[in-house]
């Protein structure tokens, strides 16, 4: 894989208590060094009309103003200071970066993997919250379909918490297939099964909320036999994934049983979605606070595109799973 990370996304501190912290990146860059090493490139920062596409305009101004004047608490666990704005920016870029670098013909090794922080699924189009100021899988997926030459997107989310602003800013478009796999009741409490998109978008939203507890069996089901049948009726021509590391069975705000190799097994499952469709993927960075897990999950990620064939699960998802996945499937018409 090649991994886009620019030194701006690490200035953006929201306190050295705060669970969303430059150590992230950094973890991240120690364990792909340590193994064997990656290739990095450092993508330019968008610019704010590109973020706009996706953003109310005014909303944006208010996020470049609240920076230049120092900014502080947005909300009770939203933190912005002076240098969040280029953070933003920058992160934002790296995600463009990576769809721009997969839609011009990107496979294996090349795979994008943008490194961005802050992270960005829960900004909705006039607010950040969540730790998120911009959406950047959403800028990336506008970015691939008005600049880029892509006709369709799909979006899949497996961050523990829903990805809402990515849903509320597509869940009236038909032209991007947004797939959220998350924890139930988990923050922002959004994500019903019954939210499946309204007129254009009707039948483009997927939601896959799951019981405290699932693991590697669950996660790979629910990909195999859903959101791969999912992708493959919509028919995109990109496959982004926002990938969260926070539903790892040793994340500190999260109750999941992901193992390391079972980050690994759900990127081998996006990347067969997208070869499926003949489309091609890339992973753009959202959560994970345990440093250790998130960093080895990413590595895994990594060796797996490199060859690695992680360990398959050997115990049956749960009876729940295997409902949740037949309801998805009948409410999207899959036989």
């Amino acid at each position: 894989m090649r991994f886009g990370h620019h030194e701006a996304c690490l200035r953006h501190d929201p306190g050295h208590r705060h669970p969303e912290s430059p150590d992230r990146l950094r973890a991240i860059r120690r364990e792909l060094d340590r193994r064997h090493g990656a290739e990095y490139v450092a993508p330019d920062p968008v610019d704010p009309d590109r973020v706009a596409a996706v953003h109310d305009p005014d909303y944006v101004k208010e996020v470049e103003q609240f920076c230049a004047d120092g900014g502080g608490q947005w909300d009770h666990d939203t933190v912005a200071e002076g240098d969040t704005w280029e953070a933003a920016l920058a992160s934002t870029g790296a995600a463009a970066w990576a769809a721009e670098t997969a839609l011009a013909g990107a496979t294996g090794r090349e795979t994008p993997f943008s490194l961005g922080r802050p992270p960005g699924h829960h900004a909705v189009a006039d607010d950040a919250m969540g730790f998120c100021f911009f959406n950047n899988v959403a800028v990336a997926a506008a970015h691939a379909r008005e600049e880029l030459g892509a006709d369709s997107v799909a979006v899949v989310d497996w961050d523990v918490h829903h990805g809402n602003g990515t849903q509320d800013i597509f869940y009236d478009r038909g032209d991007v297939f947004v797939c959220s796999i998350h924890e139930r009741g988990l923050y922002p409490g959004t994500g019903a099964a019954e939210e499946t998109g309204e007129g254009d978008g009707e039948g483009t939203t997927l939601n896959v909320p799951l019981t405290a507890g699932a693991g590697d069996a669950e996660y790979v089901a629910v990909l195999e036999d859903l959101v791969t049948p999912a992708v493959e009726a919509f028919d995109p021509d990109l496959l982004l994934v926002s990938s969260g590391f926070d539903a790892h069975q040793h994340d500190p705000i999260s109750r999941m049983r992901v193992s390391t190799d079972g980050y690994g097994l759900l990127a081998d499952r996006c990347r067969a979605a997208a070869e499926a469709v003949d489309a091609p993927v890339a992973f753009v960075l959202e959560g994970g606070y345990s440093l250790d897990a998130l960093a080895e999950s990413v590595a895994t990620v990594h060796e797996t595109f490199a060859g690695y064939r992680p360990v398959e699960p050997d115990e049956d998802p749960s009876g729940a799973v295997r409902t949740a996945i037949e309801d998805g499937r009948e409410r999207l018409g899959i036989d």
